[in-house]
């Protein structure tokens, strides 16, 4: 990887499209998880978050996506929400050398709403609220 961000790969099946990134992050997972799993976190970088219940089966509604469900959920590794309209998006995480941690991600969604250009956007905003 020549950058934080890697180039993302994509795939098309009819009208169903699957996104991958993998972003190095420059803090350890335990720093990273609130980004990705709390409102607050979600609303520095992502998205404002009108609900989240932090555990497999819960409800999460993210402000211009949709509502749904938390669809995995491992502490300080995985969480994945898939929301109607917004199809399902999945942070992992995993140690990257003592100090940073690795994130991959994917979105999985219908339609052309998302593109590979929005979610670089984003995760350049989460880098830069992680340093």
């Amino acid at each position: 990887m020549t950058g934080p961000i890697e180039q993302g790969t994509s795939q098309t099946d009819g009208s169903t499209h699957l996104l991958h990134f993998r972003v190095r992050l420059p803090r350890r997972m335990e720093a990273v998880w609130p980004a990705l799993a709390t409102p607050e976190g979600l609303a520095g970088w992502f998205t404002d978050v009108d609900v989240l219940e932090p555990r497999l089966g819960g409800i999460v509604a993210l402000r211009g996506l949709g509502a749904g469900e938390v669809t995995a959920w491992d502490v300080d590794r995985v969480a994945e929400y898939t929301v109607e309209g917004g199809g399902r998006i999945r942070f992992h995480l995993e140690r990257d050398g003592e100090e940073a941690s690795a994130l991959r991600f994917t979105h999985e969604y219908q339609g052309e709403t998302e593109s590979e250009d929005r979610w670089r956007t984003r995760f350049e905003r989460l880098i830069e609220l992680l340093r």
